[in-house]
This record gives structure tokens, sequence and C-alpha cells, in this order.
């Protein structure tokens, strides 16, 4: 890992009408609009989208990485997320995230041991660290 503090630069750019172009040096282009749940045309991968895309992204690959330094072997790993919008206190925001995990390990996996490290990887996630929002894991580990 690089010394700390990092730093993430992201261009928006935006017109009266139209998607929303995404982009940062290096990396590939890709294009917001509001959710169908703001009168969006819900084919674009929308802010909410993408901050309940950040957490999901963030636990599986926090898990790699604590599965790769703890040497435990898995087959896969599915993460579902959902992001919960209210308004509390007259302001709207996420309050939780409730992800579902599903690890699959090899045939004699110790299965305790992963539920673990998947909740170790919950607790570790620097995107879902960062929100004030409420979050639940349920884990499911699968053998063969």
């Amino acid at each position: 890992m690089h010394p700390l503090p990092h730093r993430y630069v992201v261009n928006a750019s935006v017109r009266p009408v139209g998607d929303v172009p995404l982009s940062t040096d290096g990396v590939r282009v890709i294009e917001s609009a509001p959710p169908k749940e703001f009168d969006g045309p819900g084919n674009q991968w929308s802010p909410e989208g993408l901050l309940t895309a950040a957490v999901a992204d963030c636990f599986v690959l926090s898990f790699r990485a604590i599965a790769a330094a703890s040497k435990y072997a898995w087959v896969s790993l599915e993460a579902r997320t959902e992001g919960t919008l209210d308004r509390i206190d007259g302001k709207m925001r996420f309050t939780r995230f409730d992800t579902h995990a599903k690890l699959q390990v090899p045939e004699g996996g110790d299965i305790e041991r992963a539920k673990k490290l998947l909740e170790k990887a919950e607790l570790t996630c620097l995107v879902a660290n960062s929100l004030s929002s409420e979050r639940h894991l349920t884990v499911e580990v699968v053998s063969g």
C-alpha cells in the first residue's frame, strides 16, 4: 500500500439535460443519471447506486485481501448490498446498508474461520467506515 493520505479525484460535468460523464485519469468514463426514484431514466448508474456499489465492492475486495493475508483458501464470494435512503430530521440520507454475503469454500474448508474473516472484512471496509449509516451483514458459507 502507498503511504497515506491517498487522494482520489473524479471529474463530473453536466448540462441542463442528459447523462453525467464521470472520469478520472487512466480509467474509462462511466455515465450516471438520476435513478427512477428521482424521476430519472433508471437505465444508468446513479449516485445512489454508485454509493451502494462502493460499499459492496469495498466489502468483497477487503475480504479478498484479508483472506490472502490469512492464507485462507476460498472459491468464490457473492455479495448483495441494499442501501436504504430515507428522510431523517428533514434531510435525505442513507440510513442503512444491508449486505448478504455468500462464500463458497473448498470441500472441508473451515466454515467458522470463513465467517470470522467475512465479519472482519465488513468491519475493515473503509468505504462503509466512512459513512454514518447503520450496517448489517448476513453470511452464508457453503462447502464444495
